[in-house]
């Protein structure tokens, strides 16, 4: 499986932007889908995560109600919207898959990784 994660950028605070995550090489609607993020100096972090058909989410606390997660298994893509982002947002954000449909906040159970996107958010 391979992944490819686009859509960051630069952002003032309050703005928003939508990541996306395209892969290849899989039944797409097997695979439980996650996105995190590492800060500099930080561990890497979950953000969200969403099942194989979909219809499952799951948020890290700091992001529920800002962040939304869904896909479109005809495209093979998953997307994060992010609104009302912080400065604390600021991150490198990656995209990651897992072999079965049930998603999880583990990072090291996801067996495949993109290869990141710069988000950076202004004050």
């Amino acid at each position: 499986v391979q992944l490819q994660a686009s859509g960051g950028g630069l952002v003032q605070a309050g703005g928003s932007l939508r990541l996306s995550c395209a892969a290849t090489g899989s039944t797409f609607s097997r695979n439980a889908m996650g996105w995190f993020r590492q800060a500099p100096g930080k561990e890497r972090e979950f953000v969200a995560a969403i099942t194989g058909s979909g219809g499952s989410t799951d948020y890290a606390d700091f992001v529920k109600g800002r962040f939304t997660i869904s896909r479109d298994n005809a495209k093979n893509t998953v997307y994060l919207q992010m609104n009302s982002l912080k400065p604390e947002d600021t991150a490198v954000y990656y995209c990651a898959a897992r072999r079965t449909y049930w998603y999880t906040p583990r990072d090291y159970e996801y067996a495949y990784w993109g290869q990141g996107t710069q988000v950076t958010v202004s004050s």
